[in-house]
């Protein structure tokens, strides 16, 4: 809707907790984009990015090892929810906060900030564990794409209760992630990588948890799922 205050920053209709974690991603790449041009840091600076990748990034590695030993600690535990703000690159940063601000804008507008977090961070402790589980040892998980694909499956389960309220096909629910898991596969295909698995794990960690926190959609779920089993 128009909104007759040409002066109104649309800075301020976003959730204050989706700005929050957009400004964290935001500013550690912007940080490391200084750093990789010598304008802050020095010379050590180029090298911040990987630091941070090896400190606070996923790694399947140190968690085969906190499962074989039994040893968890804090400072690896942090790596499932840590890595989500530390990005390969400018553009894999960049889309990560667009979608985020996207994303968390509507969904932020439906449930409350803490229903915002607990479906982020649950997303993207999900999306690493399936990533450990599925690859095993030798790889690495960065980027906030499983949290980001976690707010997409609550956004899907936000909009089968308006389809369904409005009589509409609720499977176009699923246009969205349906389009991009395609972009995915592509990319996958073309440039290879593995996170894809995190980040479905994470959408459906986020569709599941949106479904416990805003029950009120469950008949559309039945209705789903009575579809499926008539196939």
């Amino acid at each position: 809707m128009y909104d007759p205050d040409a002066n109104a920053s649309p800075i301020n209709s976003l959730p204050p907790v989706v700005v929050v974690l957009a400004l964290v991603m935001g500013v550690a790449e912007l940080v490391f984009q200084l750093g990789a041009a010598g304008l802050v840091g020095g010379s050590q600076a180029i090298g911040w990015r990987g630091a941070m990748a090896d400190l606070f990034g996923f790694s399947n590695n140190v968690a085969d090892w906190m499962w074989t030993t039994g040893n968890y600690p804090p400072e690896h535990l942090m790596r499932f929810v840590t890595y989500l703000f530390v990005h390969i690159s400018f553009a894999h940063a960049l889309f990560a906060v667009v979608l985020l601000l996207a994303l968390g804008k509507y969904v932020g507008e439906q449930v409350s900030a803490v229903s915002v977090l607990i479906i982020f961070f649950g997303s993207a402790i999900t999306g690493a564990l399936a990533f450990a589980l599925f690859w095993g040892r030798g790889h690495a998980l960065l980027g906030g794409y499983p949290a980001v694909y976690g707010l997409i499956g609550a956004y899907s389960w936000i909009l089968i209760g308006r389809y369904r309220e409005a009589g509409d096909n609720i499977l176009k629910a699923f246009r969205l992630i349906a389009a991009l898991m395609v972009l995915q596969l592509v990319y996958g295909l073309v440039f290879g990588g593995k996170d894809w698995i995190a980040d479905i794990a994470g959408f459906v960690a986020g569709f599941g948890i949106c479904v416990v926190l805003r029950p009120e959609n469950r008949r559309g779920l039945a209705e789903i799922l009575a579809r499926t089993r008539n196939r």
